[in-house]
């Protein structure tokens, strides 16, 4: 056990009013590095990180990267001396990167790891008190892994800095299933358990215990609850759940994201539960996504409104993302059951459209808080008014993702598409023109329908989306030809063109499937 005895008072600093508020924005930060160190991760030098070491016990260092498969490996140093442990944290480490990335060949494969100092957490599952960071890729020169996923993001980020003088923020909601024995107590109602709770929900507290850890981690948490995914079959209990991020800066965002699914299945193992990320679960029930919002800041300005409506700003953005949806989708859907979720009249998207708080559409703009009522006194009548601005918190939805998404390449992929929205000079006019104000497989929407691009079916549809727009991502250097040829020949090993026709109405066949890629990403 490693007891971290975390400086409350200002003595350490001094008791100037700038370091008064910074101990109070980070007094309750449930990041034990952070805590400790009482500094913004942002701050966190190599320094802070040995003295964090030397005075909390801490005997391992992890470093944790993703790799081709989109899960995050993991290499172990002990620390025996001072000397050593400086070294890591400086130089990092070699590694075998045709191991890890199709696209390195075995003959010129070592890699560079080194550690990024704002990632850094203690390990919530370690026996041996462990630090663990995340690490970045560098190739023999010691520059960036060009072609790394990581990387990749960034790239895309400062793209989109230097085209817009704006910043792409982000953040996800992972939706996932988990699986135990069925007690038969309290059962609940089949695709009924949207935001249930016990006794008919079943695995609260393990969704809040998940949230502690990634909490911990530095994951930016808004909130969790049950999805409507809720059904039992063959004595055992399937209940989906999700937890939702806050945006924050789309490299950070990334990062998030990973740790929360390997938190969410190291937890679930050790607790003897089945937990996947699949995006199709079986026949008739709801599948998992993976639903990426952004929204675009100047500064601390959500620039997504407009006095209380979408700005232009945004729908540009919107534009650009729908424009170059079907290619995205070999970001962000990399297996064939993906493509069994994302079929009509069901919540998943198809058709290539926007809409305001429609389940329907690919792109949707979700409630903002943009009305001018203050709903916190109405609800709360021993409260004054407070009448003081809504807080800037729009944003918009793409809903086309799933779990087996290299969420690195996803987001990077949206913030490259988002960016030629600032790029198109008909932006506005075909914004408007993939505009759909209600369910868009309602009858007055037929003939719209019949206009509108379709989200692509396969694996292989995908890739040929992305080979016909490979240009786009490649611009600016943000995607590399070899990680678009990595991807695109991934996508066609597949050979899945025709899987959902030849799958038709059989069950057996659907879950032989959905059994192959119980456990994508």
């Amino acid at each position: 056990m490693v007891t971290f005895a975390v400086c409350l008072c200002n003595e350490r600093h001094g008791a100037n009013p700038k370091t008064q508020f910074m101990d109070k924005s980070l007094n309750l930060n449930p990041n034990k590095v952070v805590a400790y160190l009482r500094k913004d991760k942002s701050e966190i030098r190599k320094a802070d990180l040995i003295n964090f070491v030397k005075e909390n016990g801490i005997r391992m260092v992890n470093f944790m990267y993703p790799a081709d498969d989109n899960r995050l490996k993991t290499l172990n140093f002990v620390i025996n001396s001072e000397e050593y442990l400086e070294s890591i944290l400086t130089y990092g480490e070699r590694v075998d990167g045709s191991s890890l990335f199709p696209f390195i060949e075995a003959g010129n494969s070592d890699l560079y790891v080194i550690p990024r100092y704002s990632t850094a957490f203690v390990d919530p599952f370690a026996e041996i008190p462990t630090l663990t960071m995340l690490a970045s890729f560098f190739d023999k020169e010691g520059k960036p892994l060009h072609s790394s996923p990581e990387y990749t993001l960034r790239k895309a980020c400062e793209s989109f800095r230097e085209v817009t003088g704006m910043d792409f923020h982000a953040m996800g909601e992972l939706e996932y299933y988990v699986i135990s024995e069925d007690t038969g107590l309290f059962g609940a109602n089949d695709q009924k358990g949207y935001h249930e709770s016990s006794p008919y929900a079943k695995f609260n507290e393990f969704r809040t215990e998940c949230m502690a850890l990634i909490a911990e981690a530095g994951g930016q948490i808004k909130y969790g609850h049950n999805e409507v995914g809720n059904f039992t079959i063959d004595g055992k209990i399937y209940e989906q759940n999700e937890i939702e991020f806050l945006p924050i800066p789309a490299q950070e965002a990334a990062d998030n994201l990973m740790i929360a699914k390997w938190i969410i299945r190291t937890l679930g193992a050790k607790k003897g539960y089945d937990v996947t990320f699949a995006p199709k679960i079986t026949a008739g029930k709801a599948g998992s996504g993976l639903h990426i919002h952004f929204k675009v800041m100047k500064g601390n300005e959500n620039m997504m409104t407009d006095h209380g409506k979408l700005s232009d700003i945004a729908r540009k953005a919107i534009a650009g993302i729908l424009e170059h949806a079907d290619a995205i989708t070999a970001m962000g859907n990399k297996v064939p059951t993906s493509y069994l979720r994302l079929v009509p009249h069901q919540e998943a998207p198809t058709s290539v459209c926007w809409g305001d708080r429609n389940r329907s559409v690919l792109v949707r703009v979700p409630l903002g808080w943009t009305g001018g009522n203050d709903m916190c006194s109405q609800a709360n009548p021993l409260e004054a008014a407070h009448g003081s601005s809504a807080p800037q918190k729009q944003t918009v939805e793409l809903r086309s993702a799933d779990c087996s998404a290299d969420i690195y390449q996803l987001i990077a992929a949206m913030v490259v598409a988002a960016r030629t929205g600032f790029e198109m000079e008909d932006a506005l006019r075909r914004a408007d023109e993939m505009y759909v104000s209600v369910n868009i497989h309602n009858d007055e929407n037929k003939d719209k329908l019949a206009r509108l691009k379709s989200l692509p079916d396969s694996c292989v549809a995908s890739a040929k989306a992305l080979e016909a727009q490979r240009g786009v991502f490649e611009a600016r250097g943000v995607f590399s030809p070899e990680l678009v040829d990595g991807i695109i020949s991934k996508l066609r090993a597949y050979d899945d063109a025709s899987l959902r026709d030849n799958i038709g109405g059989d069950q057996d066949r659907m879950m032989a499937v959905v059994r192959k890629y119980w456990h994508c990403g």
